[in-house]
């Protein structure tokens, strides 16, 4: 069985709660899709427990830590710059910085396993480009993305998990009880986000995948000790805290 996991954006405690119940499923493989850090109180640790993934993909967060940030809203600018420094802290000490900062700048854009891609945006753009539900009436852009899927994708970046098919429906978790069997038709899978939920759910969000079958987890974790350490951080602007607590 494998998790495929997503957009921890350094909630040290949501990721640790999520990383425990992928323990108690007897998971052999996990596998991340990126977004690392950016906008929480944690990126080193985050960046520690995400190692042990089978593969780490590189989210836009993760680049704008290794270059400059672009396009990116003012207050996840100053979440990213903060970030920086704090990878840039020999702490506990240099060699773990260097690691650190090595993991990052090794991650794969995209990953191929058999039928599955893997992708932190979309198939066309891995790393930046958002697939909203509301795209399902794009049907150009639908079609110009199932055309470089040949069978299964999973993706994040938008922060809302659900499943799009070729014949351009959204179907969010809830619909499918959340579980889906995938049955050689495309599909699109986002697997929502660990570390700031955006479906109005505020438990951490991830996937397992059971051979043939999709599984969706909703974990509960400690919400309020994650607001706590963004409050008190200045360059962290509170509204990253504020939205854990509603899940957007």
């Amino acid at each position: 069985m494998k998790a495929i996991i997503s957009d921890i954006h350094a909630n040290l405690e949501a990721l640790q709660a999520v990383w425990a119940d992928i323990t108690r499923q007897g998971v052999t493989e996990v596998y991340c899709l990126g977004d690392v850090v950016g906008y929480g109180p944690n990126p080193r640790e985050c960046l520690e427990m995400v190692m042990k993934c089978k593969v780490c993909l590189m989210g836009n967060h993760d680049q704008a830590a290794l270059f400059d940030p672009t396009d990116f809203n003012p207050v996840a600018e100053r979440a990213i710059l903060w970030t920086r420094a704090q990878l840039e802290a020999p702490i506990p000490n240099r060699s773990a910085m260097e690691r650190r900062w090595e993991f990052l700048a090794e991650m794969p854009r995209t990953y191929r396993e058999g039928e599955l891609l893997l992708v932190h945006g979309s198939p066309r753009n891995p790393v930046n480009e958002y697939i909203f539900p509301e795209d399902v009436y794009n049907e150009r852009k639908m079609d110009a993305l199932f055309r470089l899927v040949e069978h299964y994708c999973f993706q994040g970046h938008t922060h809302v998990p659900g499943l799009f098919t070729e014949s351009c429906s959204f179907l969010s978790p809830e619909e499918v009880d959340y579980a889906y069997r995938l049955d050689g038709r495309k599909l699109l899978c986002n697997v929502g986000s660990v570390g700031q939920p955006r479906d109005g759910d505020p438990r951490a969000c991830y996937v397992l995948l059971d051979g043939d079958t999709i599984h969706y987890r909703r974990v509960e974790y400690g919400v309020e000790a994650t607001i706590k350490k963004i409050q008190s951080i200045p360059d962290l602007d509170n509204f990253l805290a504020e939205r854990l607590r509603q899940g957007r």
